[in-house]
């Protein structure tokens, strides 16, 4: 409409080429506008607020400090109205019609000599008013400044050449915000639509929002009250809000800080693993906001990616975010949080562990697949993410467990390497030859179950400056048993090793007579300890000629009444000698995991059968 009181004005020059850069993106996340004139009416409230502190009078003192959005599907509108600071016609014109910091026309300038389509430009300088233009074919603002005397205005425009300021009878303190959204945005006309946007980007505002007359956010932002303002239940319903759960927490770190940046946070360990066998991995779980306003409900680079199992809320003031406030813009910033979140998380860990000891040990057998893969990727927090480690041990009973720190101070004297296995089962490694040389000397031995312990040990070689081996590993030098030393000619046995590799053939690397076999004939091992089927599988993908028992050494015990009744068939009966050396080596190969192909062994085991029994 037109009156003797409309001013015309065309937009400065910076103003029209961002409006133009946002109609015409390809940004295709239209419902920010939602959010971004939510927190523009927040703003106006917030700064009324302070006001009513410091002045004696404002306009229209009874109306409640609150937003107010309404859709009508008919006319194809949606109205964000709030009852805020307002505007005067001067601050109408340098707010909506320039941009008046230096920064957004620093901005605007290196946008041009970039790729405009790469950018997500809507937020960060102040203008995020704006982005109301890429869903509307008009955009009215009716506002009326707080001051009592102030005029009532309207502020109009199609976001193309210019806008209109006229005078308005009948408006109340603050601005109401009228879109007449464009064909094929009908969408955010509808109460539903809206109602889900708001929900999920603004439902922790500090001022009531109503849509359509019923009040949206009604669940309260408790990661910026005191602990002690909070009770127990309280922590639970936000924990089964923001995690979308039904499950109890199995714990919550809720924690503030100041320096070196303002931080507000509520997290929570849930009660079960996420990625139990067959759900493959979870995307991260902690929301990212900036002064109540959702940022992010899953990014990917706030948290070191271990920590995914987490649910819940990171606030920050102190976030400098690019315009479309999906992203931030200081990498360096993202790092400094990563990294404070991470730490603080780590310690809490850690004076659970020694606080609760039962309720820790729940949460590792639940949660270890995490803290291991942050040992392999986190190289920052390594060593402090290693004392959190709980492994089950030769030295304990089934069901106990310790840490590496534990081990350490048991060793003996004079040892200077830490001993593990990796095994399915505590059965597994029991059963098989490898740990009988460490039993009898009394060494302790580490048992790792995971798949991602093959993984975990390459990632950490050592640990207080002792180096971890594998009790599978060849080459391990360890003391002779008192009494071994006579019980086997030297001579004999190196001649038995010999024939025997002969007889073999490429299926073993070596064959040397062993220290370290107590009651087993033989061990097969291998230079770096036993390969994983996982990890065999992979390298099969990766080199389809791979074979596991390339590099195999087979040792022998000599004092072993088997190998003593071989030695004495090779000249008596060579043919089955032959075969029983074959046998010896491929159930050697079985017990570590390394037989590639049963079929020889099984028509092997029925020759020898009718061998004996023809004797």
């Amino acid at each position: 409409m037109s009156s003797e009181s409309e001013d015309t004005h065309s937009f400065q020059a910076e103003v029209q080429q961002l409006l133009d850069i946002v109609i015409n993106s390809l940004y295709t996340d239209k419902e920010i506008f939602v959010r971004e004139l939510v927190s523009n009416a927040v703003d106006a409230l917030e700064k009324l607020r302070h006001l009513q502190l410091t002045e004696k009078t404002v306009a229209d003192p009874d109306l409640g400090l609150e937003i107010n959005i309404a859709t009508d599907e008919e006319a194809n509108t949606i109205t964000v109205a709030d009852y805020g600071i307002g505007m005067t016609k001067d601050e109408l014109i340098s707010n909506l019609g320039t941009i008046a910091q230096s920064g957004s026309k620093a901005f605007l300038k290196e946008l041009s000599e970039g790729d405009r389509k790469e950018a997500n430009i809507i937020g960060q300088f102040g203008v995020g008013f704006y982005s109301a233009f890429m869903v509307s074919d008009e955009v009215a603002v009716y506002t009326r400044s707080w001051t009592e005397d102030s005029e009532h205005l309207c502020w109009t425009s199609d976001g193309k050449a210019g806008y209109q300021i006229e005078t308005s009878p009948g408006q109340h303190r603050g601005t109401k915000i009228v879109i007449k959204l464009k064909e094929g945005q009908e969408e955010f006309s509808k109460d539903s639509r809206i109602k889900g946007i708001l929900e999920n980007y603004s439902n922790f505002v500090p001022f009531p929002i109503l849509l359509n007359g019923e009040r949206v956010n009604t669940v309260e932002a408790i990661w910026m009250k005191p602990k002690s303002d909070i009770s127990d239940e309280e922590y639970l319903e936000f924990y089964k809000f923001a995690a979308k759960a039904f499950d109890e927490p199995r714990y919550r770190m809720h924690f503030n800080a100041d320096a070196p940046l303002m931080i507000n946070s509520l997290l929570f360990v849930p009660s079960e693993n996420p990625e139990r066998p067959g759900f493959g991995q979870v995307d991260p779980g902690v929301s990212l906001y900036c002064n109540k306003v959702l940022i992010d409900s899953s990014p990917k680079s706030l948290l070191p990616d271990w920590l995914r199992f987490l649910k819940g809320v990171i606030d920050s003031e102190d976030l400098p975010l690019n315009i479309s406030r999906e992203s931030m813009q200081d990498s360096a910033l993202v790092q400094k949080l990563n990294r404070l979140i991470a730490k603080r998380f780590i310690k809490f860990l850690d004076r659970e562990s020694k606080s609760d000891t039962g309720k820790f040990i729940e949460f590792y057998e639940n949660f270890r697949s995490f803290l291991k893969e942050g040992v392999i990727t986190d190289l920052e927090n390594r060593d402090d993410l290693l004392k959190l480690l709980r492994f089950e041990s030769s030295a304990e009973q089934a069901g106990e467990s310790s840490t590496l720190e534990d081990y350490v101070t048991r060793m003996q004297e004079d040892q200077d390497k830490i001993f593990y296995q990796i095994a399915p089962d505590r059965q597994t490694i029991e059963s098989a030859p490898y740990i009988e040389a460490f039993k009898a000397r009394n060494l302790e031995v580490l048992f790792l179950y995971d798949p991602i312990d093959e993984y975990m040990v390459g990632a950490i070689p050592s640990y207080a400056d002792k180096q971890l081996v594998s009790i599978a590993q060849s080459g391990i030098e360890l003391e002779e048993l008192p009494g071994n030393e006579q019980e086997a000619d030297e001579k004999q046995a190196s001649a038995l090793c010999q024939w025997m590799k002969e007889s073999l053939g490429d299926r073993v690397a070596e064959v040397n007579v062993s220290k370290r076999l107590v009651d087993s004939p033989a061990a097969a091992l291998t230079p770096g300890g036993q390969m994983s089927p996982q990890m065999k599988q992979m390298m099969r993908q990766i080199d389809p000629e791979f074979s596991s028992t390339k590099e195999v050494h087979l040792e022998i015990n000599p004092r072993h009444k088997l190998l003593k009744s071989l030695e004495s068939a090779r000249a008596s009966q060579p043919e089955l000698a032959k075969l029983i050396a074959e046998q010896i080596a491929d159930n050697a190969l079985l017990s570590a995991g390394l037989l590639e192909e049963g079929r020889d062994m099984v028509s092997r085991v029925y020759e020898i059968m009718q061998q004996s029994l023809d004797k």
